[in-house]
């Protein structure tokens, strides 16, 4: 059985156990927090849409909050003597799958 969820913008499949990498989730570590379902798939059935899905849940467990690697944004002009460099790090959780509720 699999889900797909939807945090911080971005769609994501999950199954149980699972661990995956979002974007950053108010709570400390060990806390529980829970997704909402987009899609529900198990053996042989899909439910698909608001109505089908309104009562699913996937239940997830913070496991460690953390930074991604460094983006260098950086802007050259030619022969005028002008640069500029910037850097930036995204905040993100990883999260562990805990169960799918249907």
């Amino acid at each position: 059985m699999f889900a797909v969820i939807k945090t911080g913008g971005k769609q994501y499949r999950v199954a149980a156990n699972d661990t995956i990498t979002v974007a950053k989730l108010a709570g400390e570590a060990g806390d529980a927090v829970s997704f909402d379902v987009l899609l529900l798939a198990g053996d042989e059935n899909v439910a698909v849409g608001a109505q089908a899905v309104a009562s699913a849940s996937v239940a997830a467990e913070i496991v460690r909050h953390g930074r991604g690697e460094k983006v260098i944004a950086f802007k050259k002009r030619r022969r005028q003597n002008s640069k500029r460099k910037r850097g930036h790090r995204q905040d993100h959780t990883v999260v562990r799958i805990t169960g799918i509720s249907a």
